[in-house]
């Protein structure tokens, strides 16, 4: 049996934090796309950047290709810090795209074991039940051809767009997240979720349609907590960072009762930081 490398970027969190939220990159991302929320929802949220394979220190990895495959590694993860925890605070999930589908899946395998969060946020993504497979797939072209479609989608933040090396080196995890993303069929059958869903999005997110978000609302058994629209396109989350986690923070207060955390330390409480 070979050693399992940690897949969350967080061991030990704020000890009075009332929630867990374990985030999931959009495509071609890692971790880092969440570093920054670990101190900004301090002390209030314990934050836990999902580490995907094929990045994120797991290069010897060869990453995942199927959402399938994404959230069974992502559910035996989440459920391996929840064991180690072992206290009775609440967890959500919140993922952006690919990664709001990925959570969604790992949220239905967790859902089928006994331990469903106690929220699931998606965000830049129509519900699965209404993603229409691609005309022109484009996971399989080849490299240019296969990096300027990317490009032309908006796939890739900008961020990374600006940095031809560094798109070269995230090739396969990029490659292999849009293969996930191209083959993905939803599979019906379960109970629907019997959390609530917040459903994010930039108002100016050109690869939804913003009719079908709605549509999420068909996958849980209680009300969608609310649908959130925010300045900007795909990569909002990124431009309007402060007004997302307020409300992230909002959301997640709300899940997180009733339970209360222990009584605040003096320094995590002059440690807190405000949005």
């Amino acid at each position: 049996m070979t050693d399992r490398q940690p897949r969350t970027r967080r061991q030990e969190g704020p000890a009075d934090a009332r929630i867990r939220l374990f985030c999931f990159p959009h495509a071609g991302a890692g971790s880092g796309a969440y570093r920054a929320w670990l101190t900004a929802l301090a002390p209030d949220v314990d934050v836990h950047p999902m580490a995907l394979p094929g990045r994120d220190g797991r290069y010897t990895e060869p990453p995942r290709s199927s959402v399938t495959a994404l959230a069974r590694g992502c559910a035996d993860d989440v459920a391996e810090v929840l064991d180690h925890t072992a206290d009775d605070r609440p967890y959500a999930l919140f993922g952006h795209s690919l990664g709001a589908i990925t959570a969604y899946e790992t949220a239905r395998l967790l859902l089928r074991r006994g331990r469903p969060p106690a929220m699931l946020v998606v965000s830049g993504s129509e519900p699965p039940h209404r993603l229409t497979p691609p005309a022109r797939p484009c996971h399989g072209l080849p490299d240019d051809a296969f990096l300027a479609e990317v490009i032309r989608l908006g796939g890739t933040s900008p961020e990374i767009r600006e940095e031809p090396e560094l798109l070269r080196l995230m090739l396969p995890a990029l490659r292999a997240d849009f293969a996930a993303a191209e083959t993905y069929r939803h599979r019906p059958g379960g109970l629907p979720l019997p959390v609530p869903i917040a459903v994010y999005a930039g108002a100016e997110d050109m690869t939804l349609v913003p009719r079908r978000l709605d549509d999420w609302g068909q996958l849980t058994r209680v009300p969608v907590v609310r649908h959130r629209r925010f300045p900007g396109g795909h990569f909002y989350l990124d431009t309007d960072r402060p007004l997302v986690l307020q409300a992230l923070r909002h959301d997640l207060m709300q899940a997180a009762t009733p339970y209360h955390a222990p009584p605040r330390t003096p320094t995590a409480h002059l440690s807190r930081r405000s949005l």
